[in-house]
């Protein structure tokens, strides 16, 4: 019965914060370049973000196209590799997915942006041009 064990008090040593602190200092902001990773990876399905196979590779060597959809900068595939999670399911992405997000030099504030961002423009109806 570990959980009905006394707590002892005299030897308790305070806890440090590990995890990255939220930007309360400035609000979160995206370059026009990474907007533009946001909005363009909506078209992307949740299949790109998996490393192409050989039959996959294949039917693109036979269609004429070459390489796949991801990003050279390391930091924009991170960004590219969130927004389509964030485009197909939301805030429900799993928490790993999140902290190498964090990790690749975002903050959790731009995270929220993100998917604020996200979830407004599905719910908006959509514009016909005319």
């Amino acid at each position: 019965m570990a959980y009905a064990a006394r707590i002892e008090t005299q030897n308790a040593e305070l806890i440090t914060r590990t995890a990255v602190p939220a930007n309360d200092t400035e609000t979160p902001f995206f370059n026009p370049l990474e907007w533009s990773v946001i909005r363009d990876a909506r078209s992307d399905s949740v299949s790109t973000l998996r490393p192409a196979g050989r039959i996959s590779r294949f039917f693109s060597w036979l269609m004429g196209r070459s390489g796949g959809p991801e990003l050279a900068n390391e930091k924009l595939e991170a960004l590219r590799r969130m927004a389509v999670l964030s485009w197909h399911y939301g805030f429900t992405v799993p928490g790993d997915d999140v902290a190498s997000f964090i990790s690749s030099g975002f903050s959790p504030d731009q995270y929220e942006l993100m998917v604020r961002s996200i979830r407004a423009a599905v719910g908006a109806p959509k514009r016909i041009a005319a």
